[in-house]
């Protein structure tokens, strides 16, 4: 027991003095990233699983976890009144392409990296602002199985809400039943602090996927890749070995085994992972109520028949 925690000792302090001596090495090189993959698309609309299946990847770095402390940090909510997670090329700068490329480098030792957070897709713009190069992948959910979703993860606050404790508004989400918001936050948040979470959630749908498509044409095509739920879950490896061609890396064996079992092992699944589950749910007619709202935008998204 004494010499496993040495050993485990030792191993954590190796690998603090790596990322150590390649930050110091990038500050006198400062290599630019190459080519960098975001993963962009509404929260639960199975964004996790494409961001954990693109870092089994070899070729690309990852830190294998969301990375929103990292970016707010660099744009604090509080500094911009708390209007919205959004961000445009007019806010990105040298200084935020210098520090993410640091910290992508100092982390994983690659040039090239995956990265994915519940905000990304909020801030195409701005990425592509920083990396001209970048690579997105949209991933898309039909509606139904995605508010779904969502009015789940809203009831589990301390996995969703823990970046919203100083929000500057008293949430009274579902006649008070939700009292901290979860996810991300479009601009108009403030117009659904006591509306019913069924709306909330066709809201954060909506404006997640209307801000998404609304900058698809300013993204080279080569660059732009589109990956439906649906089809993770008819043939993983098929949709993924598609996915990898068109973002130019190497779908390898290792990658392919992962990819044949990885439904066996859900990432941040609430339940059985199976298209409709919205149908049999507890919360279908609330479901059914707000699908109208959203039927616009999921048409362009490929989502012809909502109800």
């Amino acid at each position: 027991m004494f010499w496993a925690k040495v050993e485990k000792t030792l191993r954590y302090h190796g690998r603090n003095a790596i990322r150590a001596l390649r930050g110091s090495w990038w500050d006198i090189v400062r290599l630019p990233a190459v080519r960098p993959i975001f993963v962009v698309g509404c929260s639960r609309a199975g964004t996790t699983l494409v961001y954990k299946t693109f870092s089994e990847s070899t070729a690309l770095g990852s830190l294998q976890k969301e990375t929103h402390d990292f970016w707010m940090g660099l744009h604090p909510l509080a500094s911009r009144g708390w209007q919205s997670h959004a961000l445009d090329d007019s806010d990105a700068t040298d200084r935020d392409r210098d520090q993410a490329t640091r910290m992508f480098f100092r982390e994983t030792g690659r040039r090239r990296f995956v990265d994915k957070n519940n905000q990304n897709g909020l801030c195409v713009k701005y990425l592509q602002a920083l990396w001209p190069d970048a690579y997105f992948v949209y991933v898309k959910r039909s509606p139904g199985d995605n508010i779904y979703s969502l009015m789940e993860g809203w009831r589990r606050p301390g996995e969703f809400a823990t970046w919203s404790e100083n929000l500057p508004g008293t949430v009274a989400i579902d006649k008070g039943k939700v009292t901290q918001w979860c996810f991300f936050l479009p601009d108009g948040w403030r117009d659904y602090l006591r509306a019913p979470l069924e709306e909330v959630c066709a809201f954060q749908y909506r404006t997640m996927n209307e801000s998404i498509l609304a900058v698809h044409d300013s993204v080279d095509d080569e660059r732009w890749v589109e990956l439906a739920y649906e089809d993770l879950l008819r043939d993983p490896v098929g949709a993924f070995s598609a996915a990898y061609q068109a973002c130019g890396v190497p779908f390898s064996a290792a990658v392919r085994m992962h990819c044949e079992t990885v439904l066996k092992r859900p990432y941040n699944a609430f339940s059985e992972i199976r298209l409709d589950k919205w149908r049999d749910g507890a919360d279908r007619q609330r479901i059914e109520r707000v699908l109208p709202s959203v039927e616009a935008v999921a048409a362009r998204m490929g989502y012809s028949n909502v109800q």
